[in-house]
C-alpha cells in the first residue's frame, strides 16, 4: 500500500476555524485509493505568513522528501503557499524529489497513475509562473517609485552607522539558538525553545554553518 500525509492549514490562529474537515475529507479519499496515511500536520498560521514561516508546512515537506512518502494530500493548491511563487517552489520541490501531491479542490495531482507528470497540472503550474513574474514585477516596480519618491524627497537610503550587527555580537545574541542547533534538535523545536521564528534560526544554522 502506498504512503500518504496530510497536511492541513487554516488562516486563524484560534478556535474559530478548524483543519478537521480537512484532515476527515483528506482521510476518505486516502482510503478510497488504497493509501495508507503515516503522518497528519495541522497547522493554524495567517495566511499572510511566508512559507519560511510556516514550521509545519516546512516539516510536512521535508519528512514526505526524508521518508520517501509517495503522496502528500492537500486540500487545495492554496494550501501550498501564500504567493504563487510560494506554491510553485513547493511542487517544484514535491517534483525534484519523486513526491507525488494531490490537490483535492483542484481535483489534480502531481504524477499521473503511469508516473507521468500530470499535464493539466503542468499547464496549471505554467500559468502560476506567468502570474507569479507578473506580481513580482508589480512588487518591484511599486518599491521602486517608492524608493525615488523618498530620495527625491531628501530621505536616505542604506543603514545607520553602526546598525550592522558583527559575528561576534550575533554569536552571543543566539548562543540559545546556536546551542541547541548543535545539541540536534530540529529547527522548529529550536524556534519554540528559543522563542525565536523559524527564519531566525535558519539564517543562524546558515551563518554558523551548523
Amino acid at each position: 500500500m502506498a504512503t500518504a500525509v496530510i497536511y492541513a492549514r487554516v488562516s486563524s490562529v484560534g478556535d474559530r476555524q478548524s483543519t478537521s474537515r480537512q484532515v476527515s475529507d483528506l482521510a476518505d479519499y486516502a482510503s478510497r485509493n488504497s493509501l495508507e496515511v503515516v503522518k497528519v500536520y495541522e497547522e493554524h498560521i495567517s495566511g499572510a505568513k511566508r512559507n519560511e514561516e510556516r514550521a509545519v508546512l516546512t516539516e510536512c515537506i521535508d519528512y514526505a522528501v526524508t521518508n520517501s512518502v509517495e503522496v502528500v494530500l492537500f486540500s487545495e493548491l492554496s494550501r501550498c503557499g501564500r504567493a504563487v511563487w510560494e506554491v510553485l517552489d513547493t511542487i517544484r520541490t514535491l517534483k525534484d524529489n519523486g513526491v507525488n501531491a494531490y490537490f483535492q479542490k483542484e481535483g489534480l495531482s502531481l504524477f499521473g497513475a503511469d508516473g507521468r507528470e500530470n499535464p493539466y497540472l503542468a499547464v496549471m503550474v505554467s500559468v502560476l509562473g506567468v502570474c507569479a513574474q507578473l506580481e513580482r514585477e508589480n512588487i518591484t516596480y511599486r518599491l521602486n517609485s517608492g524608493r525615488a519618491k523618498y530620495i527625491a524627497d531628501g530621505g536616505k537610503l542604506g543603514r545607520k552607522v553602526g546598525s550592522v550587527k558583527s559575528k561576534e555580537r550575533k554569536q552571543e545574541e543566539y548562543s540559545k539558538v546556536i546551542r541547541s542547533l548543535k545539541q540536534g534538535k530540529s529547527i522548529r523545536d529550536t524556534a519554540v525553545i528559543c522563542g525565536v521564528s523559524v527564519s531566525t534560526v535558519q539564517r543562524v544554522k546558515k551563518e554558523f554553518a551548523i
